[in-house]
């Protein structure tokens, strides 16, 4: 009963290299018309409304034409006041139909939207740390708002226009062909040619629209990554390659965007020749028709209603063509959408997996091998015991793999081979969320959000009372600098903690894993980022909120470990001596010597 463990290839660019598929467009098409089935009854309506609305406005046409033979050339003033009345009732009435399907399709797509974002945000939630190792923010952001707002604009305007059109042509053709048949075949004739241009430029659209939202994604991506890192960019002094870096993808986004757009403003301009060439032919046959013999029934009004029916003939193979690359545009937005929903976490628990029970903190790594890259072990035969209770100091090099432990801990990562242990429970045969919830982690950088100082403190257990949340942040000696701020606990926290000082970021961070009671607990260098005096403070806290739980510290300071029961010192991913720190220091190996570099010459003693 061990959790499926999903295959990992590595991947150096983001999603769209990494899962795109090859999914056709009426695939992708279809998929997003499954959204709409929950509204049928909606879209049966507005269908309704879209015809009786463009019939309304089909028929001016032809009472104009009967306005003209009828009332005009007959100087009959009654009659003729009559059909303006109509016609103005006709134009109302296609007025009214259209604003009244127009609001149920822009309030039918908000909900598909919706749904959608809601879809996008919980499948972000099920996925695992190395998908957004692998993935940059910026592009997943790109995703959640501009492809989204792109599948907006299909359901909400595209689709609404190509179907109105579609309606209106068909009205179209029905009417005219009603009237005289000959006429309407005139006015077809440059159709053919037209279609073929729109159906070339079409087949050429998609693959454009999908590069410039690849290249939208890219640029999102990194200007992220650039303004969350500004210090660093200005500390530096790097402001001009971050320009070029920004001025070199804004021009792929430029050029890919010339060639996306070209191909839609050729559109417009081609139905508009197919309203003119097809009013120059009705004109032509109608003349003709009008002049042989006896008339043939073709009259001055009738050939006007043509004239008016065949430049409105051009008017909505016009929005269809226009819309079109807009549709492309926006189905590679919904492709990449579905990118995303369709991602699959790493790491899946199995239907049947039960809840880790309460623990008692015993931790087991029996012969632990990791590797993020296939083939390159990062954690190589690690083993050894912490017993309920115990503190275990985590010390080495950069790089030695100490944090990569803590992430096989947390089951961030699944384990190549060996087993992790916790009161003899496998942590690939529980559930994920039962584990986390009986670990607390405070990390090396602390993220807060921008709420209140109480609310991120609040994060460790989202029911704690108020007392609870100034309990836990008295025991982290946060409550001192908290009730110094200007609104105390209600002070917002700007975006990253900005107006907090490293230490005191670290202080709630503190807060927050004290307020969340965990049964096993680990410090990533939870004192780093604070002055020696700070650190002797925290230390003491820390030792309260370590008291009968198993406890992990990651340490560059050996101070911080000094009274570990247990050290574990470890290079290239393996443990290399362990041990207390006396029985360390009787090793003069490379305890020994860390000790003696951050300790030598101060008169200092561990």
């Amino acid at each position: 009963m061990t959790a499926v463990r999903r295959g990992y290839t590595p991947q150096t660019g983001a999603l769209s290299q990494g899962l795109q598929r090859d999914e056709s467009s009426g695939a992708t098409f279809r998929r997003l018309l499954g959204y709409l089935g929950p509204y049928r009854y909606r879209l049966i309506l507005s269908g309704f409304l879209i015809i009786a609305g463009s019939l309304l406005a089909l028929v001016a046409p032809w009472l104009q034409g009967v306005a003209i033979d009828d009332f005009i050339a007959t100087r009959d003033r009654s009659g003729l006041q009559t059909i303006v009345v109509i016609l103005v009732a006709c134009y109302f009435g296609a007025w009214v139909t259209g604003v009244v399907y127009g609001r149920i399709i822009a309030a039918t797509a908000q909900r598909v939207m919706a749904t959608l974002r809601r879809e996008l945000f919980a499948r972000l939630q099920t996925l695992s740390v190395r998908f957004y190792d692998r993935n940059r923010t910026g592009d997943l952001m790109s995703r959640v708002t501009n492809d989204v707002d792109a599948v907006d604009q299909l359901l909400s305007q595209n689709l609404l226009q190509i179907v109105t059109s579609l309606v209106q042509i068909s009205s179209l053709l029905i009417i005219m062909t009603v009237l005289d048949w000959r006429l309407t075949l005139a006015s077809l004739i440059p159709v053919p040619l037209v279609l073929t241009l729109v159906g070339r430029i079409g087949k050429m659209s998609r693959p454009a629209f999908g590069a410039y939202q690849r290249n939208i994604g890219g640029l999102n991506a990194m200007a992220q990554e650039r303004l969350s890192g500004q210090r660093a960019v200005i500390s530096l002094d790097r402001q001009t390659e971050a320009r070029r870096e920004f001025a070199a993808s804004n021009e792929r986004i430029r050029a890919s965007g010339i060639k996306a757009q070209t191909l839609t403003v050729l559109m417009m301009p081609i139905m508009f020749g197919l309203g003119n060439l097809s009013a120059v032919a009705v004109v032509g046959v109608g003349a003709w028709l009008a002049v042989s013999g006896d008339g043939n029934g073709v009259t001055v009004g009738l050939i006007a209603a043509f004239v008016t029916y065949s430049s409105r003939l051009g008017q909505p193979l016009g929005r269809i063509a226009n819309t079109v690359t807009s549709v492309f545009a926006a189905l590679a937005g919904a492709n990449r959408v579905f990118d995303l929903l369709d991602a699959e976490p790493d790491l899946v628990d199995e239907i049947d997996a039960p809840l880790l029970p309460i623990v008692d903190g015993r931790v087991v790594f029996d012969d632990v091998t990791f590797s993020y890259v296939e083939g390159e072990p990062v954690l190589s035969n690690v083993s050894f015991v912490a017993e309920p209770g115990q503190m275990i100091g985590l010390v080495g090099p950069t790089g030695a793999g100490k944090s990569t432990l803590i992430n096989v801990l947390n089951r961030f990562y699944d384990i190549d081979s060996g087993s992790v242990t916790i009161d003899g429970h496998d942590l690939r045969d529980v559930q994920q969320d039962s584990l986390r919830e009986q670990l607390g982690i405070v990390l090396q950088h602390t993220f807060l959000f921008t709420d209140t100082v109480r609310e991120n403190i609040r994060f460790g257990r989202l029911e704690a009372t108020d007392q609870e949340v100034e309990d836990a942040a008295y025991l982290a000696y946060a409550d001192r600098f908290i009730r110094a701020l200007p609104e105390g606990y209600d002070t917002v926290v700007s975006e990253g903690g900005n107006n907090l000082s490293l230490g005191q970021r670290q202080l709630l961070a503190i807060a927050r894993a004290a307020l969340a009671n965990p049964r096993l607990l680990v410090l990533d260098e939870a004192t780093s980022s604070v002055d020696t005096r700070t650190e002797r403070d925290i230390q003491i806290a820390l030792l309260r909120l370590m008291e009968n739980r198993t406890s992990f510290v990651i340490a560059h300071r050996l101070s911080t470990v000094r009274d570990a029961d247990l050290i574990l010192v470890l290079q290239d991913g393996r443990i290399t001596e362990r041990g207390t720190h006396d029985e360390l220091l009787e090793q003069h190996g490379f305890y020994h010597q860390l000790y003696m570099t951050q300790f030598r010459g101060r008169g200092e003693s561990l």
